[in-house]
């Protein structure tokens, strides 16, 4: 018994929706929308040229890397001053959009390839039972709950779970069975291990670092490995997924597929795994891949 490696990799490709879009890309940089506001932020893989370098001056946001560091600087803003706060909304999850001091909005918008998966998936489901590691500000968490799962959000950031909970007052799912928890993502599951609890579907989307809530250090490539095999013992024997999503230079979707099966080598189904990316909002739009994946499904 082990599951099926699908032998070729998937490119799964978000394109933009009512509050979100990639209009151009070049010149390591990216203009995209969010909401009624335009955004430039650093795409070092974007070696073309952009299509309308223009717009790239008139956007109301721009982030400036700070030297060789391209997650950390600062945003410079257009004539009417810094943006606060603004709402946003993807299906039936609304959300915050932030101009974080890391480049990102407070939300990864390739990420809404694995939500329609997640969405079309827990659909089929009867109250499920599922788990956010890494959870951030809940996007993810959120689409599960409004599909019907009954969902356990864990991230060590106070602040991205007050965002999350947040969240979920915004999308009227306040009242749906989600458990909030601050916790270093390692020690919640090893006690959930020791527990005996089982899950439906388990969602994994480490940072490449990170410190717990009590100085808890995280390493991608040192800690993963340990923390999937964990995960794979928390999966129910009707258990539906096994998502795992990665953003890091020195990784592939190949190397989290292998991972993977290592981890999910005593069940059947089947192992896809690749790329996921934005595409520009035209016709003949280029995409930028952003992260890997890899997803077992029984």
């Amino acid at each position: 018994m082990s599951p099926r490696l699908n032998p070729s990799p998937e490119t799964l490709v978000t394109r933009g929706w009512q509050d979100y879009a990639l209009l151009d890309s070049g010149d390591g940089r990216k203009l995209e929308r969010y909401g009624p506001y335009t955004v430039v932020r650093p795409e070092p893989q974007c070696f073309w040229s952009p299509r309308d370098p223009k717009a790239f001056e008139a956007a109301n946001a721009v982030f400036d890397p700070q030297q060789e560091e391209e997650d950390s600087g600062r945003w410079r803003f257009d004539a009417h001053g810094p943006i606060d706060a603004f709402p946003l909304k993807w299906r039936d999850v609304r959300f915050t959009g932030r101009f974080t001091p890391f480049r990102h909005l407070a939300f990864f918008p390739e990420q809404a390839a694995n939500w329609e998966w997640l969405d079309a998936r827990i659909s089929t489901l009867e109250k499920p039972r599922i788990l956010n590691l890494f959870g951030y500000t809940g996007v993810a968490s959120l689409a599960c709950a409004a599909a019907g799962a009954e969902v356990t959000h864990v991230d060590a950031s106070k602040k991205s779970v007050a965002y999350a909970r947040e969240n979920a007052e915004q999308s009227g799912l306040a009242d749906r069975p989600i458990r909030w928890i601050v916790e270093d993502c390692r020690k919640y599951v090893a006690r959930e291990v020791r527990r005996g609890s089982k899950y439906h579907g388990i969602i994994l989307d480490p940072p490449k670092y990170g410190r717990g809530p009590t100085g808890e250090v995280w390493r991608l490539f040192e800690d993963l490995p340990e923390l999937l095999k964990d995960c794979a013992s928390l999966l129910a024997d009707d258990a539906s997924f096994l998502l795992l999503n990665a953003y890091a230079a020195r990784i592939s979707g190949l190397s989290l597929a292998h991972m993977m099966a290592e981890a999910t080598a005593d069940r059947d189904g089947e192992i896809d795994w690749g790329e996921l990316a934005l595409a520009e909002d035209r016709p003949d739009g280029r995409a930028i891949g952003l992260s890997f994946f890899a997803r077992w499904s029984a």
